[in-house]
């Protein structure tokens, strides 16, 4: 089965009919040296300019204090709102890198970065959202309450809650989508001029997610074990595994925003790299807890998407 397509005309007047996101890749400009460029035009957006903006945010919010408590990672000083919007500034700049590679190093549309159909399924996206996200709270979040109650503290600051909701809504829409054009878009599309085979695109996709994220404090928390059942395996591999095989990175766009805004607003993880006002807040990381439930997600999370929710022609799987 194929994915219905933009028919679109490439290269030599061949035209392109049914194809994934995957071989989107090479719509538009695709030599070699132009993804090299847009390479390192959205590393610069994302390791220089980004931080020049959270900077910013920094000075607005506490002036020349904030910058330097910025330079010293100490997002505590600027409260737990603050802070968040602090670390989150910087991603409509990663961004804006993206799309400016896209369209114009590439000279093809951004929605390439998704899907290859004329339009994103937005229900497609929904499906992902609610399969990362119901499963991660009753086994994530209500299992590790039944394990360990103790650990367990309720926010009683609802006004900062009430507040927070709406910042964390738009922000984090912001950073786990760019996290996936980038991850599951630009960097399988690029790996893809390579080798096109589909192990080896979601090995690339899954290492290069996972040493960013490498040095958070809930990976230092969980060893090299936690790292890659977590990061690589849970998280990594399985958006990029089911992106290949839907054929677009609808799934993973809504999953991967279901898994943050759970863990932002819900239940959070006091020491945690992002210390958010959620509404219980966790006082220790139980490492082993999180390793088995990320290996007991996966087929939960696989079964939902693929299995239980009904997909219309257009979003049906690749064979």
């Amino acid at each position: 089965m194929k994915i219905k397509a933009i028919k679109r005309k490439q290269g030599i007047g061949t035209e392109v009919k049914d194809a994934t996101y995957v071989e989107a890749a090479r719509w538009g400009k695709y030599r070699w040296w132009r993804y090299l460029l847009g390479l390192m035009i959205i590393l610069f957006a994302w390791m220089v300019a980004a931080n020049f903006a959270s900077a910013l945010v920094a000075l607005a919010l506490s002036g020349r204090e904030g910058v330097a408590a910025f330079s010293r990672l100490d997002y505590a000083a600027f409260g737990s709102v603050g802070g968040f919007v602090v670390v989150m500034a910087g991603f409509p700049v990663f961004l804006a890198g993206i799309l400016i590679a896209v369209s114009l190093i590439h000279q093809r549309h951004p929605r390439t970065l998704v899907t290859a159909r004329e339009k994103i399924s937005w229900h497609r996206v929904g499906h992902g959202f609610v399969a990362g996200f119901v499963p991660w709270v009753l086994l994530g979040g209500l299992g590790q309450y039944l394990l360990y109650p103790d650990s367990f503290s309720f926010n009683s600051d609802l006004k900062t809650f009430a507040l927070f909701v709406p910042i964390a809504l738009v922000i984090t829409a912001i950073q786990t989508t760019t996290e996936e054009l980038f991850f599951r878009g630009y960097i399988v599309q690029g790996a893809s001029l390579i080798w096109s085979n589909r192990v080896f695109l979601a090995i690339v996709s899954a290492v290069i997610f996972t040493l960013p994220h490498a040095t958070n404090p809930e990976s230092q928390e969980g060893g090299w074990i936690g790292m890659f059942l977590g990061l690589f395996v849970g998280t990594g591999l399985l958006f990029a595994i089911v992106s290949l095989i839907d054929g677009t990175t609808e799934l993973a766009i809504g999953a991967h925003f279901a898994n943050n805004i759970a863990y932002f607003l819900l239940f959070n993880w006091s020491g945690s790299f992002f210390t958010t006002p959620a509404l219980f807040s966790i006082s220790e990381y139980h490492a082993r807890f999180y390793d088995i439930t990320s290996l007991v997600l996966i087929p939960v999370f696989l079964v939902i998407v693929f299995r239980l929710f009904k997909r219309d022609e257009a979003s049906e799987p690749v064979s």
